[in-house]
């Protein structure tokens, strides 16, 4: 969809009026529409029709044409762009400068959606891409990786961090071929019920995986609302509901489009609305934006960035990485090696039992987990 009108000559359209009268005949150009005498119409209308035919046009009734000026012609600042503009300008923005990426494709499975998703989730895109690519070659479906050991999941995730999340995506492969026949499904209560998933995910793989309709809100969407639709630099530190109607009234109704529209504007945040350096001379919606509008205002509601250098995360990582490169039990002395504090070093350790990430060998050491943890019937 593109985002700017073409200039071409006016053309009739006829809309039909409520209560059997005869139709209304408009002038449509790229600019306004005008009906009647002393009136105008003012309307945006985002370019030519879109790839499943839709058009968006919002029109919005304006002052009687002052003497002397033209009927159908209105400044530029009496044309501020409305909810139906910016959704249609984004949409038209995402179809020339979305980025190629793999889970994006009419080729990805369902689970290969889950996956990046998961993968995902606090790690930038450059560093999931490889994982990605070498996750689904060895596990192209999620029977393939519930047969497989806990300790593999782990060792496969490598230092994409957050390891965790392995574990969870290895259990949610063992739920789904338990439950689902070894298909991920596609309801958001089914997937809320898989490990790891909360209702970002759930949202995002209903909506990408299966074309539905739903308020997908990550970091990046949460921010470009705020900006566009409330004026503030920062959302709430929280999900609240107030985001979640916004997001949802944004929603396009064919649901192929709203699934679009959300990873549009997510796609939006990751590469011109982003948190450091917004791009704003590069952005569709710019002009109708609340906090540009506003003046960009300072915010006060972004988290600071966390400390990694000598943290217990930076010690359960170093930990974790001497149990991975292991083909067996990591004698105690190796690990006391790895990090010089032993308060901190043990901690550390403990956590990682905790987790499931770790567990004691009958012949004493560590190794990885050899089973997958118990879960609730």
């Amino acid at each position: 969809m593109c985002t700017q009108a073409t200039t071409r000559r006016p053309q009739a359209a006829i809309r039909q009026t409520r209560g059997g009268h005869p139709p209304t005949r408009l002038w449509d150009d790229p600019v306004v529409m005008t009906r009647g005498p002393g009136t105008r119409a003012l309307a945006l209308q985002s370019g030519a029709p879109s790839h499943d035919g839709e058009r968006v046009i919002r029109a919005r009734k304006a002052s009687p044409t002052p003497p002397g000026r033209m009927r159908g012609h209105a400044s530029p600042a009496a044309l501020s762009p409305g909810p139906l503009e910016q959704v249609a300008a984004i949409l038209g923005w995402y179809g020339s400068h979305a980025r190629d990426l793999p889970w994006r494709r009419a080729t990805a499975s369902p689970w290969a959606v889950l996956v990046s998703e998961i993968m995902l989730q606090q790690t930038p895109v450059a560093r999931v891409l490889p994982a990605y690519e070498a996750w689904l070659a060895r596990w192209p479906t999620p029977p393939a990786l519930a047969a497989a050991a806990p300790a593999d999941a782990v060792r496969q995730w490598g230092r994409l961090g957050y390891p965790r999340r392995a574990l969870r995506l290895h259990a949610a492969a063992q739920l789904i071929s338990e439950r689902h026949g070894g298909e991920v499904p596609s309801s958001v209560d089914a997937l809320l019920a898989l490990p790891g998933v909360g209702s970002y995910t759930a949202a995002a793989v209903a909506s990408f995986a299966f074309g539905q309709r739903h308020p997908v809100l990550d970091t990046n969407v949460r921010r470009v609302l705020a900006r566009m639709a409330v004026g503030r630099q920062w959302p709430a530190s929280s999900t609240t509901a107030a985001e979640i109607a916004l997001a949802r009234s944004l929603l396009p109704e064919r649901p192929q489009v709203a699934a679009r529209w959300s990873v549009a504007v997510m796609e939006l945040g990751a590469l011109v609305c982003t948190a450091s350096r917004p791009q704003c001379m590069a952005c569709p919606v710019a002009a109708g934006c609340a906090w540009r509008l506003a003046g960009s205002p300072a915010g006060n509601g972004r988290r600071a960035s966390q400390a990694y250098q000598g943290t217990d995360r930076q010690c359960r990582g170093r930990l974790l990485a001497i149990l991975r490169d292991s083909d067996g039990p990591v004698p105690p002395a190796q690990l006391d090696a790895a990090w010089p504090d032993a308060a901190q070093r043990s901690r550390a350790l403990a956590s990682l039992i905790t987790d499931g990430l770790a567990e004691p060998h009958p012949d004493g050491g560590y190794t990885l987990p050899a089973h997958p943890a118990r879960r609730p019937p």
